[in-house]
């Protein structure tokens, strides 16, 4: 594939962007992504790519091993444009790699990368990503709140829910969920030690409550609306198998209307 053919794919698959922003978002991808992977394989890479784009992989140094988030915070630095719309352009960048190098390479590549990444690929499991603003309108639905509303309740929930299921568990959802929703999950995470801390759902439900700033029956339905909402945007058998270890009344809670 030569220079022009890798632009015109990151044109298309970024939803028809003009070719000066492809070929800014092919560049910021590439040499963040250097950053990320080994030296050996950003040369392998690069040794199946154009000479000018090859150049965006070089790297002497060690790979760092930064979640999705720092990755795209880089690239959206490089591109001068925000996280979202980096993760848009750099989908658009891994779709164009794939097809330069191959499914073999990017596999190799990819064994590299934590399980976040895989929101960012053209392949495999968890692709598709429910969009932050339809899981939130979903919530303010089902919550009978508005959109700041159900961000709010949603930080809550999601911060609740990460202090209570195993840290590998977290990961999964991390995986599975916009980036936008991603932080009150790392922040619960990091109030233990990878250890679950048990808790009824009563006080599940007073956690959330005091961080929303809300009356206990008004959290109580906010619970049940992102919880319901959560099973919707990563699909029942990965929901249930990040809270197989919760209670039943936690699902009972979701059955309720």
């Amino acid at each position: 594939m030569d220079h022009d053919g890798f632009v015109a794919i990151v044109q298309e698959r970024a939803g028809g962007i003009d070719r000066v922003t492809a070929e800014r978002a092919a560049r910021a991808t590439l040499q963040t992504l250097a950053e990320r992977i080994t030296a050996g394989e950003a040369d392998d890479i690069a040794a199946q790519l154009p000479e000018d784009l090859a150049a965006w992989l070089a790297t002497d140094g060690a790979a760092e091993p930064f979640d999705v988030d720092e990755f795209l915070r880089r690239v959206a630095l490089r591109e001068g444009t925000n996280v979202e719309t980096a993760e848009r352009h750099a989908r658009a960048v891994f779709v164009a790699l794939w097809k330069a190098v191959g499914e073999s390479e990017l596999k190799d590549l990819t064994a590299q990368l934590s399980k976040d990444y895989w929101s960012l690929l053209p392949f495999g499991p968890h692709v598709e990503i429910m969009p932050a603003d339809v899981f939130l309108r979903k919530v303010a639905e089902r919550a009978g709140t508005d959109l700041e509303g159900a961000r709010r309740a949603s930080d809550a929930v999601l911060e609740t829910l990460a202090e209570r299921i195993a840290a590998g568990e977290v990961d999964d959802l991390l995986a599975r969920l916009a980036i936008q929703l991603r932080p009150p999950l790392k922040r619960g995470r990091g109030r233990r030690d990878g250890l679950a801390t048990r808790m009824s759902l009563d006080e599940f439900v007073q956690r959330v409550a005091q961080r929303e700033g809300v009356d206990v029956d008004t959290a109580r339905e906010h619970t049940r609306a992102v919880l319901v909402t959560l099973r919707e945007a990563v699909g029942d058998d990965e929901f249930f198998d990040v809270t197989v270890q919760l209670p039943d009344d936690y699902f009972a809670l979701m059955q309720t209307t």
